[in-house]
């Protein structure tokens, strides 16, 4: 973001007019001072970007404001300008912290390049500090369902333009990871990718979050902070579970999104900004729109570009691919490294209905990696479904050739397909009715699969009578 305001200090009238003329010329706001004590008053008063400072001034040495200014909290950029350029005087000022030393007579290009290269160092620093405190996770969209590849689709034409998304989809989908897809495929891509989990911050703070403070703009506001647009600036904003917000700040969000243009809290400096915005949430906001807990002109200006993630459960075939995945990667984060997960655990995942979606099964896999421990496969037990706690009995294993490691090793997804359908007929006592159900597949799907099988010379058993519930086998 640009500077606001820039100081200078020195004692010769001509540079003060001067520098104040050529950075007023460029919408800053100028203050000029020609002592030590005067500059003082005036950083202790307000907030600055920048101080120009001579060295030699009528009462003192300006290394010393020099290293006074480098020690404080948000402290200004500091550009010392001499008529005397000595190499230690330089060394020594740029050790007390100095940003530049430029030597008298300069000229109104020195100024410029050394403001704006003091404005992209500033940028970069701030987006640093806010990405070393994020949690950082891997970020692969996972699965090859229709589901999947249609969301991917949508990324792909997306992601080339500048158009405001809506991701909308239960908790725990990963919309965070489309959002993250999407920014990386843009042309933004190397510019900041800034979060704001709206659900986890106090109403209280969320504004000066999106927006910034200044200086005494609340109590703790001891210093000018700048917020996640400001961050965000020439690149992207997601706004996670964006229905969280109030009404007021809805309405200041929309000024964002339609004019690019916003205030910090306590200031009034209007801020430009050029910053994409995706937004998602769990609810479904035409609801909220129609019970007045979201703006409507809101909604239709985050909804230019609408997505949707479906749940877990309407794409179980991705449940082996996801697993693979979170088992590979629990394993390198725990120091663990499991052979894999049985055919009857993968039966087990695939009956569950996955309320708590891919983040549930991620934290399933993650504990079930930490109980079973190296060279060995994880068991249903080890699973916690089904009323099962790590200790209790487990089930009987599998036939020799039903077990599915996921290792290097790849199978072919009718070998996959096949080891699933045949512990589901296992696990259910042979009724095709309830292993077609725990499966998601239809029984006419299993009975067709069953008798490609034995089409194929695989010996399987007869179902016992009513092992259908009635229906015809």
């Amino acid at each position: 973001m640009p500077f606001e305001k820039i100081l200078v200090l020195d004692d010769e009238p001509i540079v003060c007019r001067t520098l104040q003329s050529q950075l007023r010329r460029k919408r800053y706001n100028v203050a000029a001072v020609a002592s030590i004590a005067e500059a003082e008053r005036v950083l202790a008063a307000d907030h600055f970007d920048m101080l120009f400072m001579d060295l030699r001034l009528p009462d003192g040495d300006g290394t010393q404001l020099l290293e006074r200014v480098a020690k404080q909290p948000d402290a200004p950029f500091v550009v010392v300008m001499t008529g005397y350029a000595t190499v230690e005087s330089a060394v020594n000022c740029m050790r007390l912290g100095a940003f530049d030393y430029i030597i008298k007579p300069f000229s109104n290009s020195q100024i410029e390049i050394t403001i704006r290269k003091a404005e992209q160092y500033h940028h970069i620093l701030n987006v640093a500090r806010f990405f070393a405190k994020e949690d950082l996770n891997d970020t692969e969209i996972i699965g090859e369902s229709p589901a999947v590849r249609k969301v991917r689709e949508l990324i792909e034409r997306v992601a080339r333009t500048h158009a405001t998304v809506l991701i909308q989809g239960e908790s725990g989908t990963g919309k965070e990871l489309i959002a993250n897809e999407i920014h990386k495929l843009s042309p933004r891509s190397g510019a900041p990718f800034i979060r704001v989990n709206c659900a986890a911050i106090s109403e209280t703070l969320i504004e000066s979050e999106f927006f910034g403070h200044e200086k005494g703009a609340f109590t703790g506001a001891t210093a000018r902070r700048e917020g996640r647009f400001e961050l965000a600036d020439g690149g992207t904003i997601l706004l996670d579970e964006i229905s969280e917000i109030s009404l007021p700040l809805q309405a200041k969000l929309l000024r964002v999104l339609q004019e690019n243009q916003f205030e910090r809290v306590g200031g009034n400096s209007t801020l430009q900004v050029d910053v994409r915005v995706i937004a998602t949430t769990n609810r479904k906001l035409v609801k909220s729109v129609e019970k007045g807990e979201f703006r409507e002109d809101l909604y239709y200006r985050l909804n230019v570009f609408p997505i949707h993630n479906p749940p877990l459960r309407e794409r179980k075939e991705d449940i082996p691919g996801l697993a693979r995945a979170f088992v590979e990667r629990a394993g390198r984060k725990h120091g663990v490294k499991v052979r894999g997960l049985s055919n009857a655990s993968m039966a087990s995942l695939l009956r569950h209905d996955w309320p708590g979606n891919v983040r549930e099964l991620q934290n399933m896999i993650e504990r079930a990696v930490i109980l079973t421990g190296s060279d060995a496969l994880i068991e249903p037990p080890s699973l916690g479904l089904g009323g099962q706690e790590h200790g209790e009995e487990a089930a009987p294993h599998a036939p020799q050739g039903s077990q599915m490691i996921l290792s290097d090793e790849i199978l072919p997804m009718e070998e996959v397909e096949k080891s699933c359908i045949l512990n589901a007929l296992r696990v259910c006592g042979g009724n095709r009715t309830h292993a077609a159900k725990a499966l998601g597949i239809s029984l006419r799907t299993m009975r067709n699969k069953i008798k490609a099988y034995r089409e194929s010379g695989m010996d399987l058993p007869e179902p016992a009578a009513g092992a259908d519930d009635g229906e015809e086998a």
